[in-house]
């Protein structure tokens, strides 16, 4: 490879690194050519970029963006070197796992991954890597969790309408006038004495 081509090589990987903020750093050394060719048809499918480089020129890739921002990784830039970049931080994982599985292998071997600057170093991480959340599954629970409150609140309020339309409203008390005044006592007059029949003479 000729100085120049070297230079284009690093050149396309600052650009890879630049793009995305999550990559992941494999081994695939003892991967036959057809074990490739199937990772890259997985990768493909899930929208994940695969490019094979040299160590060397991964690292001047790296250095010359922020050679501190990417210093966790460098030691894991030995053997031969696969880079997985994907916008989920995600499916690289999972694409390693299941290849694996389906092979029955360990290969290809996570060295590194770099998952919006945090760094995550050696393939015991692959397990955890496979169930960190993505942004859209974080930005869901939170709408889940702030949609909780708002749910009892309402679920309170209908049962509170409910219940009061099953209580029934009182009967109207009925009022009844009460007779101030008392019924007018009839009065009997004597009877007049009957007039005394004239004595017989």
């Amino acid at each position: 490879m000729t100085k120049q081509e070297k230079n284009d090589v690093i050149e396309v990987l600052k650009g890879k690194f630049s793009q995305y903020n999550n990559f992941y750093i494999t081994d695939t050394e003892s991967l036959t050519v057809a074990q490739v060719t199937t990772l890259r048809s997985h990768c493909f499918d899930k929208q994940v970029e695969m490019r094979v480089a040299k160590n060397t020129l991964i690292r001047k890739a790296l250095e010359s963006l922020d050679a501190e921002k990417y210093s966790g990784v460098y030691d894991s830039l030995h053997n031969v070197t696969a880079l997985l970049f994907s916008e989920n931080p995600k499916d690289p994982a999972m694409i390693l796992s299941s290849f694996r599985k389906e092979s029955k292998g360990e290969k290809p071997e996570l060295k590194a991954a770099f998952i919006n600057g945090d760094v995550f170093v050696g393939d015991n991480q692959l397990i955890a890597l496979t169930k960190i959340k993505t942004k859209n599954e974080l930005i869901g629970e939170v709408i889940g969790l702030l949609q909780a409150p708002i749910q009892r609140v309402l679920g309170a309020l209908q049962n509170k309408d409910a219940a009061a339309e099953n209580v029934a409203a009182p009967a109207p008390v009925a009022e009844v006038a009460v007779e101030t005044a008392a019924a007018p006592v009839e009065e009997v007059a004597p009877a007049a004495p009957e007039a005394a029949a004239p004595a017989a003479e």
